[in-house]
């Protein structure tokens, strides 16, 4: 079994370490492809043609179409998706090599995120808004919910899979060709420039465990053959469901907090854990003024009673309710479920033009189910007010706060005497849903005019409704008020009334939007005949005017109890209008040597500018052989949330590298002892990570230059390497967190530019220095971020005989993703976990690919698919450590310093049973391999969600017909 970075180092020594550009893709052979081509701002319709030497023309980032153009592109066909078993577009974008670092994944939906219900992609590991997304070269409008509630992006659930013919994904700097957020590269969907028949597909997919289930179906008509009629128009519709998955559902160690059978710790609720913030779903008491708890009811309503032979000198009670959190409430992915229709209507406008008018709209509702509902709790970072606390009445909290009590006039007190109430409501959990609605509208015409002016002009609106139900989240006044009146049984919650229930926990509806509204036109001619071809010039201009209108789901407007516990205040609005002007020079001096250059300038309504050049070039000294170059300039406006949003708060679980020894001494353990003496309190709490936004925010600025060659040694055979390096400067962020922190636990000054608001004390250790509860810092143009690596692809397809072999394969090496600070010192980020919060401790792979190898013999086609994203040290830089340095691991270390590589295969067959039907089946995770265990990561229990993707179900198997007439 390979490990570390033999897997893939052995896939690309198959190759010959080298990558390609793309084919003709035919529905008898489809495959993925390293194309490196580009076209315009917006899709040339007509741009799925073909060279004479079987080259696909790709359209993206470039005015001119060309085979072989300076920058590397990479397109995914539609069928490639298929024959790897990938159901959804944006699954197939989450996979690419080149996407590492801060990814939003569906299934982190169900584990926090601010962009709940939504995914995005980041290219180079430069996160999400540095990597511009569009629709047929034309612009999206962001989700409403920006990541991390600071960057915003294009949601990729919103694309229309059924009608997608191909990704083209420009792994380069393309701010000169589109504007901001293009730093890091375009992903541009191309949709079906036209289609005949009726088509349809039936599919579904299940685990060997009977997990992750997943339905798909859908329906595509269209009439009207373009060359022939004039006109072509069709329309589909699909329907997708995929149902919740627990961690129940997992094999262990990914079902249970109990670790102590991989030499962890227990950490399921049990007399050694069991702390006033640790009770689980049951609710104890005691008099106000005593020490030890005891049960309120006198029974466990949820789990299994277990005597604790605790003193009554100590808080924990002598019997408690012994519980698995993780393996009765944990969630892996949300319940996803899409449905939606697009139509298009294309026609020729006499012998030189065509035009098109397109609409689609897309649902998508992702819910889960979370944690009980919290009574004692501390309310998120306020806006306008302090926390309110039902946990402390210190003087970090808003006043009125201090420990829950149940007074001894309120006829669901047992104990007769004022007493304090800990615990979750026991028969409640937190239920999040999010529905987004989407619509756009699409028309355009291209052509020529005037003898040899080639003319393209697009419209296009979208608009995206969503809203937000919350249910089981427990309102603060509310609490107050059923504890004063007596009205809330809390000896036997099942026995209130619905109307009661819903008084305290009202379900809290939100609804947001988001616009964007963009005309373009362009214009090219070849001016004249230089030795090495045609002189091209092009130009056009743009305007789109874009918005988002998210409200706090959680204000505090109208004071600190008038609102709810856990949900966080984050909110945003915004717009401007963006004007440019782009032009484009393609220049062959000779037949082996061509230029480019290109440059754009963006006006923005609320006062910045910028404007992006990029020179490119390629040389061929032979026919198979082309070496090739880009240099260019980038930038990234501040997103509406950077600059605009409400304070953000986001929690990050502890680590032992934070505390020193004398810090934990207070709590009766060390660092190196840190996973298994220290009490709950410590070792399983979080500190809230609270960013407040700037409006004085400048833009980011980038360069970036690659480097490549493309060798086609014969026909059908191609490889492809190439270097980028990016360096952004006035990178926006916030202050490096864990200075504060370990500042903080070391009795130290905390830095300037943070606060830090201490949690509340442990009733089990009330004298020790508590715990951080927030840490908080302003967002500052302060960082230059570097990324630098090697893209490595290969493309053939090769007859013998009657079997036809096609072979793609996509990787990258990272050799750098770094910070480096105003002071001069630098974080490291490659092969760690860092950056840390940005990423949610999923950290940077230094490498990711993934090769597929497909046979075709007659109606039957056969592929393989081989990936691999390496494995990664446990530490973090941006988290206090040294890269390398072990310092994330749990201590004691049960697991290693290193959370190993993690290589899948996935195996896909079908047969053409004849022109009209074809069934298929996949098995994915053909092998049922698991990823390694790891212990740090906040984004999944116990395993890397990024690193291991859908491959925690185990073995999948999906099968499905295609019909077409």
């Amino acid at each position: 079994m390979l490990r570390g970075t033999t897997a893939l180092t052995a896939l690309v020594l198959v190759g010959a370490g080298i990558s390609a550009p793309a084919f003709a893709q035919t529905a008898e052979a489809p495959a993925a492809a390293q194309a490196d081509q580009v076209t315009p701002p917006a899709v040339d319709e007509a741009a799925s043609d073909t060279t004479a030497a079987g080259q696909e023309i790709v359209v993206t980032g470039s005015m001119f179409r060309q085979a072989v153009t300076p920058s590397p592109v990479t397109v995914v066909s539609a069928e490639s998706l298929d024959q790897r078993g990938i159901t959804t577009v944006q699954e197939g974008i989450q996979r690419l090599a080149a996407n590492n670092g801060p990814a939003l994944t569906n299934s982190f939906s169900a584990n926090g995120a601010f962009a709940g219900g939504a995914s995005a992609v980041s290219l180079r590991g430069l996160s999400s808004s540095s990597t511009l997304v569009l629709f047929d070269g034309l612009r999206a409008a962001y989700f409403p919910l920006a990541d991390d509630a600071t960057r915003n992006f294009v949601d990729l659930n919103t694309i229309p899979d059924e009608i997608v013919e191909r990704v083209e994904v420009l792994r380069d700097g393309a701010s000169s060709s589109y504007g901001a957020d293009a730093i890091a590269g375009v992903v541009n969907i191309i949709t079906k420039r036209s289609f005949q028949g009726v088509a349809g597909r039936a599919e579904a997919g299940i685990s060997e465990d009977g997990n992750a289930p997943t339905q798909r179906l859908s329906l595509t008509a269209g009439t009207g053959d373009l060359d022939n009629d004039g006109y072509n128009a069709y329309v589909s519709g699909f329907y997708y469901r995929a149902g919740a998955t627990y961690n129940r559902d997992l094999p262990y160690p990914f079902n249970s907090s109990d670790q102590s059978g991989i030499g962890g710790p227990n950490d399921t609720i049990n007399p050694s854990t069991w702390g006033v913030t640790n009770a689980g779903s049951n609710l104890y008491v005691r008099p106000v003024g005593s020490t030890q708890y005891s049960l309120l009811s006198g029974a466990c309503a949820n789990g299994t009673a277990t005597a604790t032979g605790a003193a009554a000198t100590g808080v924990t009670p002598s019997t408690i309710c012994s519980q698995d959190n993780i393996n009765q409430y944990g969630v892996v992915a949300p319940k996803v479920e899409r449905f939606g229709g697009s139509a298009k209507f294309t026609a020729k406008v006499g012998d030189n033009a065509e035009a098109y008018a397109q609409f689609n709209f897309q649902q998508t509702t992702s819910s889960y189910s979370g944690t009980p509902s919290q009574i004692y709790a501390n309310a998120p970072a306020g806006i306008y007010f302090q926390p309110y606390s039902t946990r402390s009445s210190a003087a970090s909290y808003a006043a009125g706060s201090g420990p829950l009590t149940l007074p001894a006039s309120n006829p669901y007190n047992t104990l007769g005497v004022d007493a304090e109430l800990v615990g979750w409501l026991p028969n409640s959990v937190e239920r999040d849903e999010t529905r987004s609605r989407v619509y756009r509208a699409a028309a355009g015409i291209h052509g020529t005019a005037f003898g040899d002016w080639d003319y393209r002009v697009d419209l296009t609106a979208m608009h995206t409704d969503l809203q937000r139900r919350q249910n089981g989240y427990v309102y603060i006044q509310h609490l107050l008020d059923v504890i004063a009146d007596g009205s809330y049984n809390f000896i036997d919650p099942s026995a209130n009334s619905q109307a009661v229930t819903d008084y305290l926990m009202p379900e809290n509806i939100t609804n947001a939007s988001s616009d964007l509204y963009q005309a373009q036109f362009s214009v090219n001619k070849a001016v004249t005949q230089l030795p090495g071809g045609d002189l091209e010039v092009g130009f056009g201009g743009s305007i789109y005017y874009e918005a988002v209108d998210a409200p706090s789901a959680n204000s505090d407007i109208n004071g600190p109890t008038e609102r709810y516990f856990r949900l966080n205040a984050f909110g945003t609005e915004g717009n401007r209008t963006v004007t440019s002007a782009f032009g484009e020079i393609n220049a062959p001096i000779l037949d082996q040597l061509s230029l480019n250059a290109s440059g754009r300038y963006d006006h923005y309504s609320t006062g910045q500018g910028a404007f992006s050049p990029k020179l490119g070039a390629k040389f061929t000294p032979i026919e198979q052989l082309t070496v090739r170059g880009t240099w260019s300039r980038g930038y990234r406006i501040p997103s509406f949330a950077e600059a605009n949003a409400l304070p953000t708060t986001g929690y990050v679980t502890n680590s032992a590298g934070l505390f020193t020894d004398a810090f934990l001494a207070q709590y009766g353990c060390s660092v190196a002892t840190f996973s298994t003496a220290c009490p709950t309190y410590i070792r399983s709490g979080s500190y809230g990570s609270t960013t407040l936004a700037s409006p004085d925010l400048k833009p980011e600025k980038s360069r970036s230059f690659t480097a490549g060659v493309v060798f086609e040694p014969f026909h059908n055979v191609a490889f492809t390497v190439d270097y980028f390096n990016i360096k952004k400067t006035n990178a926006i962020t916030s202050l490096t967190s864990g200075d504060a922190l370990k500042a903080y636990y070391a009795g130290e000054t905390i830095p300037d530019g943070f606060t830090i608001t201490p949690d509340a004390p442990d009733a089990a250790f009330p004298n020790a220095t508590p715990r951080v509860l927030y840490v908080a810092s302003a967002l500052v143009n302060a960082n230059t971020i570097k990324s630098e690596g090697i893209d490595f692809g290969i493309n053939s397809r090769l007859q013998f005989g009657d079997v036809t072999w096609v072979s793609n394969l996509d990787a990258t090496l990272q050799l750098e993703l770094s910070t480096t600070f105003p002071d001069g010192h630098k974080e490291s980020y490659v092969d760690t976990l860092g950056n840390y919060n940005l990423t949610a401790g999923t950290g940077t792979f230094r490498w990711r690919g993934n090769w597929q190898n497909t046979l075709l013999v007659g109606p039957y086609s056969l592929t393989a698919t081989a990936n691999y994203t390496s494995g990664y040290d446990l530490s973090a830089e941006d988290q206090g450590g040294e890269a390398g340095d072990c310092s994330l691991a749990p201590s004691p270390n049960y697991t290693g310093c290193r959370v190993k590589s993690y290589f899948t295969m996935d195996l896909n067959g079908s047969v053409n049973v004849n022109d009209n039907l074809t069934f298929y089946v996949n098995v994915l995770n053909l092998f049922d391999r698991l990823p390694d265990v790891d212990p740090v990561t906040y984004g999944a229990w116990l395993y890397n969600p990024v690193q291991a993707g859908e491959n925690i179900y185990g073995r999948r198997f999906l099968a499905g017909a295609k019909v077409n007439f």
